[in-house]
């Protein structure tokens, strides 16, 4: 009897432990269950934030307050209202001549916008990281036009023209070279910036106004410079600060006779009433 009763406890210790053991392979399926679902979840995320990026890198979205004719894609980055005069300045921001150019100029670019006769319009162009390799140029105005959306442009671009790397090793496009000139220029919203440039969202653009360049057959190489869209010769060779000041007074005394003729005309015509 006493076996009897010790052979029924142990089988009554047997049939407690089975559901317990069916219990942890429940609860074991019920984890992995959710660790499988995590890791589709997080993949599925994964993977569209990359189709994200790479829509944005191709997408050609101008950035805030950029201009451009009716009808075709803004390209131009304007730093004063429309006026009579518009100088563009083609720059790479990637090229040692245009970062001498923008230096040399630099008082006679503040003097014509302090005489109200100027707008200055800044293309960006890539042609340096053809030459060189890489894509610095792409990068660094890619960030440029993402430091524009916040209106800091040119205190952006000053800093990669201080800044500028050595293009043997494509310096400019390094992140984090980036952001630190970001950071340098001031009042740039670090994480918009740093979300503009992750996600590639103005190389799209910036490859636009390269292939525009290009097409337009105005040179070789940065810098070139247009007065009323007119190419100005010898941009970073011959052209002086003097010469360019003269180009533009006469081109701002050109447009002003032109509108007193047009204005002339205009009154002509009123005055002599409706032909007959």
């Amino acid at each position: 009897m006493a076996g009897s009763t010790e052979l029924k406890e142990g089988n009554d210790q047997s049939g407690k432990g089975a559901p317990r053991r069916g219990r942890r392979r429940d609860n074991w399926r019920h984890y992995t269950v959710i660790v499988v679902g995590l890791a589709v979840v997080y993949g599925a995320a994964a993977t569209l934030g990359a189709y994200v990026r790479s829509g944005k890198a191709d997408a050609v979205v101008a950035p805030a307050d950029a201009t451009g004719p009716a009808g075709k894609t803004k390209l131009a980055l304007p730093v004063k209202p429309t006026v009579p005069v518009t100088l563009t300045v083609y720059e790479d921001l990637g090229n040692p001549a245009s970062r001498a150019f923008a230096q040399r100029y630099a008082d006679t670019f503040t003097q014509l916008l302090a005489s109200g006769q100027v707008q200055i319009d800044y293309r960006l162009v890539t042609q340096s990281d053809k030459q060189y390799g890489g894509s610095g140029a792409k990068a660094a105005a890619a960030a440029a036009a993402c430091a524009q959306d916040q209106g800091r442009f040119t205190q952006f671009v000053d800093q990669v023209w201080q800044h500028q790397s050595d293009l043997a090793h494509d310096g400019l496009g390094n992140r984090k070279l980036l952001f630190a000139l970001a950071k340098k220029a001031g009042k740039i919203n670090e994480g918009t910036f740093r979300s503009c440039v992750e996600t590639g969202e103005r190389q799209g653009w910036v490859a636009a106004s390269q292939a525009e360049f290009a097409a337009a057959a105005l040179g070789d190489d940065a810098p070139v410079v247009t007065v009323n869209e007119v190419p100005v010769p010898g941009a970073g060779t011959s052209l002086t600060p003097k010469k360019l000041r003269a180009l533009v007074q006469k081109e701002a005394q050109r447009v002003a006779d032109q509108k007193v003729s047009e204005r002339s005309a205009t009154a002509t015509t009123v005055a002599s009433g409706p032909s007959t």
